[in-house]
Protein backbone atom coordinates (compact mmCIF):
# COMPACT_ATOMS: atom_id res chain seq x y z
CA UNK A 1 0.00 0.00 0.00
CA UNK A 2 1.32 3.58 -0.67
CA UNK A 3 1.20 6.79 0.97
CA UNK A 4 -0.34 9.49 -1.04
CA UNK A 5 0.93 12.93 -0.80
CA UNK A 6 -1.34 15.80 0.41
CA UNK A 7 -0.78 19.64 -0.25
CA UNK A 8 -0.06 20.09 3.62
CA UNK A 9 2.53 17.32 3.25
CA UNK A 10 4.38 19.64 0.55
CA UNK A 11 4.10 22.23 2.99
CA UNK A 12 5.29 20.97 5.67
CA UNK A 13 7.63 17.87 5.44
CA UNK A 14 11.03 17.44 3.10
CA UNK A 15 10.02 13.89 2.11
CA UNK A 16 7.21 11.30 1.10
CA UNK A 17 8.18 7.74 2.20
CA UNK A 18 6.66 4.88 0.26
CA UNK A 19 6.02 2.06 2.56
CA UNK A 20 6.89 -1.03 1.41
CA UNK A 21 4.92 -2.52 -1.88
CA UNK A 22 5.95 -3.24 -4.89
CA UNK A 23 8.73 -0.75 -5.18
CA UNK A 24 10.41 -1.92 -1.75
CA UNK A 25 10.30 1.46 -0.23
CA UNK A 26 12.36 4.73 -1.01
CA UNK A 27 12.58 7.72 -0.13
CA UNK A 28 12.23 10.39 -2.64
CA UNK A 29 12.63 14.53 -2.07
CA UNK A 30 9.17 16.51 -2.75
CA UNK A 31 10.35 19.61 -0.99
CA UNK A 32 12.30 22.73 -1.89
CA UNK A 33 14.56 21.21 1.38
CA UNK A 34 18.32 21.91 0.97
CA UNK A 35 18.72 17.93 1.93
CA UNK A 36 18.83 15.20 -0.52
CA UNK A 37 17.67 11.71 -0.25
CA UNK A 38 18.15 10.32 2.96
CA UNK A 39 19.45 13.13 4.58
CA UNK A 40 22.46 14.00 2.00
CA UNK A 41 23.18 17.82 2.06
CA UNK A 42 23.97 19.84 -1.11
CA UNK A 43 26.42 22.25 -1.92
CA UNK A 44 24.90 25.25 -1.15
CA UNK A 45 27.63 28.14 0.36
CA UNK A 46 29.36 26.22 2.56
CA UNK A 47 30.90 23.77 -0.50
CA UNK A 48 31.81 27.21 -2.75
CA UNK A 49 33.62 28.95 0.15
CA UNK A 50 35.43 25.84 0.92
CA UNK A 51 36.78 25.39 -2.63
CA UNK A 52 37.58 29.15 -2.79
CA UNK A 53 39.89 29.17 0.38
CA UNK A 54 41.52 25.46 -1.37
CA UNK A 55 42.34 27.48 -4.19
CA UNK A 56 43.37 30.61 -2.10
CA UNK A 57 45.64 28.29 0.03
CA UNK A 58 47.22 26.96 -3.49
CA UNK A 59 47.88 30.33 -4.76
CA UNK A 60 49.52 31.26 -2.16
CA UNK A 61 51.81 28.62 -1.27
CA UNK A 62 52.37 28.59 -5.38
CA UNK A 63 53.67 32.44 -5.13
CA UNK A 64 55.79 31.98 -2.20
CA UNK A 65 57.60 28.90 -3.47
CA UNK A 66 58.11 31.77 -6.08
CA UNK A 67 59.43 34.34 -4.26
CA UNK A 68 61.48 31.90 -2.24
CA UNK A 69 62.92 30.46 -5.43
CA UNK A 70 63.66 34.20 -6.72
CA UNK A 71 65.69 35.11 -3.51
CA UNK A 72 67.37 31.86 -3.67
CA UNK A 73 68.36 32.53 -7.37
CA UNK A 74 69.28 36.13 -7.14
CA UNK A 75 71.46 36.05 -3.54
CA UNK A 76 71.31 32.60 -1.82
CA UNK A 77 72.78 30.92 -4.96
CA UNK A 78 75.39 33.10 -6.04
CA UNK A 79 77.11 32.89 -2.80
CA UNK A 80 77.29 29.51 -2.85
CA UNK A 81 78.15 29.03 -6.35
CA UNK A 82 81.31 31.77 -5.71
CA UNK A 83 82.59 29.88 -2.25
CA UNK A 84 81.53 26.17 -3.07
CA UNK A 85 80.37 24.89 -6.48
CA UNK A 86 82.28 26.96 -8.84
CA UNK A 87 85.76 25.44 -7.29
CA UNK A 88 84.66 22.44 -7.17
CA UNK A 89 83.27 22.54 -11.04
CA UNK A 90 86.36 23.93 -11.80
CA UNK A 91 88.28 21.29 -10.12
CA UNK A 92 86.14 18.75 -11.84
CA UNK A 93 87.10 20.16 -15.17
CA UNK A 94 90.61 20.34 -14.84
CA UNK A 95 91.30 16.94 -13.75
CA UNK A 96 88.88 14.60 -15.29
CA UNK A 97 88.40 14.29 -19.22
CA UNK A 98 84.53 13.30 -20.19
CA UNK A 99 85.26 9.85 -21.10
CA UNK A 100 87.45 9.79 -17.72
CA UNK A 101 84.09 11.96 -15.78
CA UNK A 102 81.72 9.19 -17.50
CA UNK A 103 83.52 6.34 -16.22
CA UNK A 104 83.22 7.68 -12.91
CA UNK A 105 79.52 8.64 -12.97
CA UNK A 106 79.05 5.27 -14.24
CA UNK A 107 80.98 3.64 -11.46
CA UNK A 108 80.02 5.32 -8.50
CA UNK A 109 76.05 4.65 -9.13
CA UNK A 110 76.47 1.14 -10.09
CA UNK A 111 78.55 0.96 -7.22
CA UNK A 112 77.22 3.03 -4.34
CA UNK A 113 73.78 1.08 -3.59
CA UNK A 114 75.44 -1.96 -2.96
CA UNK A 115 77.67 -0.18 -0.05
CA UNK A 116 74.22 1.43 1.30
CA UNK A 117 75.59 5.22 0.20
CA UNK A 118 73.61 7.55 -1.99
CA UNK A 119 74.21 8.03 -6.10
CA UNK A 120 71.87 11.47 -6.20
CA UNK A 121 75.31 13.29 -6.21
CA UNK A 122 76.54 11.58 -9.36
CA UNK A 123 72.98 11.87 -10.68
CA UNK A 124 73.77 15.97 -10.36
CA UNK A 125 77.27 15.08 -12.15
CA UNK A 126 75.66 13.45 -14.75
CA UNK A 127 73.22 16.23 -15.54
CA UNK A 128 75.46 18.86 -15.34
CA UNK A 129 78.13 17.47 -17.50
CA UNK A 130 76.33 15.14 -20.43
CA UNK A 131 72.78 16.81 -20.25
CA UNK A 132 69.29 14.97 -20.29
CA UNK A 133 70.10 12.69 -23.63
CA UNK A 134 73.66 11.39 -22.82
CA UNK A 135 72.99 11.55 -18.83
CA UNK A 136 69.99 9.71 -18.62
CA UNK A 137 71.22 7.14 -20.79
CA UNK A 138 74.71 6.66 -18.52
CA UNK A 139 72.40 6.69 -15.40
CA UNK A 140 70.45 3.85 -16.44
CA UNK A 141 72.55 1.50 -17.70
CA UNK A 142 74.36 2.44 -14.23
CA UNK A 143 71.28 2.04 -12.67
CA UNK A 144 71.05 -1.37 -14.42
CA UNK A 145 74.16 -2.96 -12.65
CA UNK A 146 73.39 -1.22 -9.35
CA UNK A 147 70.19 -2.57 -8.17
CA UNK A 148 71.11 -6.19 -9.81
CA UNK A 149 74.40 -6.29 -7.02
CA UNK A 150 72.40 -5.91 -4.09
CA UNK A 151 69.50 -8.16 -5.24
CA UNK A 152 72.28 -11.06 -5.92
CA UNK A 153 74.32 -11.01 -2.86
CA UNK A 154 70.69 -10.53 -1.31
CA UNK A 155 70.59 -14.67 -1.93
CA UNK A 156 73.89 -14.95 0.60
CA UNK A 157 71.57 -13.61 3.45
CA UNK A 158 68.50 -14.24 2.44
CA UNK A 159 67.94 -16.25 6.29
CA UNK A 160 69.06 -13.11 7.87
CA UNK A 161 67.48 -10.73 5.89
CA UNK A 162 64.20 -12.34 6.87
CA UNK A 163 64.78 -11.83 10.59
CA UNK A 164 65.23 -8.63 9.68
CA UNK A 165 61.94 -8.16 8.50
CA UNK A 166 60.02 -9.74 11.15
CA UNK A 167 61.66 -7.18 13.48
CA UNK A 168 59.46 -4.38 11.66
CA UNK A 169 56.17 -5.80 10.08
CA UNK A 170 54.60 -2.68 9.06
CA UNK A 171 57.61 -1.96 6.38
CA UNK A 172 58.02 -5.51 5.67
CA UNK A 173 54.02 -5.66 4.69
CA UNK A 174 54.87 -3.10 1.97
CA UNK A 175 57.67 -4.72 0.39
CA UNK A 176 56.13 -8.15 0.57
CA UNK A 177 53.63 -7.12 -1.85
CA UNK A 178 56.36 -7.21 -4.21
CA UNK A 179 56.23 -10.76 -4.13
CA UNK A 180 52.42 -11.66 -4.71
CA UNK A 181 50.71 -12.23 -7.43
CA UNK A 182 51.65 -12.60 -11.35
CA UNK A 183 54.28 -10.93 -13.48
CA UNK A 184 52.43 -8.00 -14.00
CA UNK A 185 51.52 -7.59 -10.07
CA UNK A 186 54.84 -7.70 -8.98
CA UNK A 187 56.20 -5.07 -11.35
CA UNK A 188 53.48 -3.13 -10.69
CA UNK A 189 54.09 -3.06 -6.82
CA UNK A 190 58.30 -2.99 -7.54
CA UNK A 191 57.61 0.29 -9.55
CA UNK A 192 55.29 2.13 -6.98
CA UNK A 193 57.67 1.08 -3.60
CA UNK A 194 60.84 2.78 -5.86
CA UNK A 195 58.46 5.96 -6.67
CA UNK A 196 57.28 6.03 -2.60
CA UNK A 197 59.53 7.09 0.01
CA UNK A 198 60.62 3.56 0.75
CA UNK A 199 64.78 3.87 1.08
CA UNK A 200 66.06 2.94 -2.13
CA UNK A 201 69.48 0.99 -0.70
CA UNK A 202 67.81 -0.91 1.55
CA UNK A 203 65.20 -2.20 -0.90
CA UNK A 204 67.76 -3.05 -3.11
CA UNK A 205 69.01 -6.16 -0.58
CA UNK A 206 65.25 -6.69 1.34
CA UNK A 207 63.73 -7.48 -2.23
CA UNK A 208 65.11 -10.95 -2.78
CA UNK A 209 63.47 -12.21 0.76
CA UNK A 210 59.76 -11.26 -1.09
CA UNK A 211 60.52 -13.65 -3.27
CA UNK A 212 59.68 -11.19 -6.20
CA UNK A 213 61.28 -12.08 -9.67
CA UNK A 214 64.54 -10.34 -10.79
CA UNK A 215 62.76 -9.18 -14.42
CA UNK A 216 59.65 -7.67 -12.91
CA UNK A 217 62.15 -6.40 -10.26
CA UNK A 218 64.42 -4.97 -12.92
CA UNK A 219 61.94 -3.53 -15.27
CA UNK A 220 60.02 -2.19 -12.31
CA UNK A 221 62.64 -0.46 -10.60
CA UNK A 222 63.85 1.50 -14.35
CA UNK A 223 60.21 2.95 -14.72
CA UNK A 224 60.09 3.97 -10.85
CA UNK A 225 63.10 5.35 -10.96
CA UNK A 226 62.58 7.19 -14.04
CA UNK A 227 61.40 10.57 -12.09
CA UNK A 228 64.25 10.66 -9.53
CA UNK A 229 66.42 10.32 -12.78
CA UNK A 230 64.57 13.21 -14.22
CA UNK A 231 64.49 15.48 -11.14
CA UNK A 232 68.12 14.58 -10.58
CA UNK A 233 69.51 15.57 -14.05
CA UNK A 234 67.74 18.69 -14.07
CA UNK A 235 68.73 19.58 -10.95
CA UNK A 236 72.50 18.61 -12.05
CA UNK A 237 71.43 20.99 -15.24
CA UNK A 238 70.27 24.03 -13.08
CA UNK A 239 73.22 24.41 -10.78
CA UNK A 240 75.45 24.87 -14.16
CA UNK A 241 73.19 27.21 -15.21
CA UNK A 242 73.42 28.94 -12.25
CA UNK A 243 77.62 28.36 -12.14
CA UNK A 244 78.28 29.35 -15.66
CA UNK A 245 76.10 32.78 -14.23
CA UNK A 246 78.35 33.28 -11.38
CA UNK A 247 81.20 32.51 -13.27
CA UNK A 248 81.30 34.87 -16.13
CA UNK A 249 79.65 37.65 -13.23
CA UNK A 250 76.55 38.55 -15.23
CA UNK A 251 73.32 37.85 -13.59
CA UNK A 252 70.32 36.11 -15.39
CA UNK A 253 67.48 37.67 -16.89
CA UNK A 254 64.44 37.96 -16.01
CA UNK A 255 63.22 35.30 -18.63
CA UNK A 256 65.64 33.03 -17.17
CA UNK A 257 64.66 33.56 -13.77
CA UNK A 258 61.17 32.98 -14.55
CA UNK A 259 61.42 29.46 -16.55
CA UNK A 260 64.00 28.32 -13.57
CA UNK A 261 61.72 29.02 -11.23
CA UNK A 262 58.74 27.38 -12.70
CA UNK A 263 60.94 24.33 -13.70
CA UNK A 264 61.60 23.92 -10.04
CA UNK A 265 58.72 24.37 -8.91
CA UNK A 266 57.18 21.81 -11.74
CA UNK A 267 59.74 19.54 -10.50
CA UNK A 268 59.18 19.80 -6.88
CA UNK A 269 55.35 19.59 -7.69
CA UNK A 270 55.78 16.71 -10.00
CA UNK A 271 57.50 14.57 -7.38
CA UNK A 272 55.54 15.36 -4.41
CA UNK A 273 52.31 14.05 -6.43
CA UNK A 274 53.54 11.58 -7.92
CA UNK A 275 54.91 9.89 -4.49
CA UNK A 276 51.78 10.70 -2.69
CA UNK A 277 50.20 9.02 -5.46
CA UNK A 278 52.37 5.63 -5.18
CA UNK A 279 52.12 5.78 -1.25
CA UNK A 280 48.30 5.66 -1.55
CA UNK A 281 48.44 3.40 -4.26
CA UNK A 282 50.54 0.84 -1.84
CA UNK A 283 48.46 1.76 0.92
CA UNK A 284 45.51 0.19 -1.18
CA UNK A 285 47.37 -2.51 -2.28
CA UNK A 286 48.39 -3.35 1.14
CA UNK A 287 44.76 -3.15 2.50
CA UNK A 288 43.36 -5.15 0.01
CA UNK A 289 46.25 -8.12 0.86
CA UNK A 290 45.11 -8.03 4.79
CA UNK A 291 41.48 -8.12 3.33
CA UNK A 292 42.60 -11.69 1.36
CA UNK A 293 44.43 -12.48 4.64
CA UNK A 294 41.82 -12.30 7.02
Amino acid sequence: MTYNATEEDFRVGDYVKLEEGVDGGTCREVGSSSSGCCGESGGGSGGWLWSFWWWAKLVLVVAFLGVLGAVFFKWVGPFFMDKEIIPIINWERETFSQSMLALLVFGSIAIFPTLLLPSSPSMWVAGMTFGYGYGFLLIIGAVVIGVSLPYLIGFLFHHKIQVLLEKYPKKASIIRLAGEGNWFNQFQAVTLIRISPFPYVIYNYCAVATRVNYCPYLLGTLVGMVPEIFVAIYTGSLIKTLADASQDRHSLSAPQIICNVIGFCISVATTVIVTLYAKRRLNKLQAEEELLLH
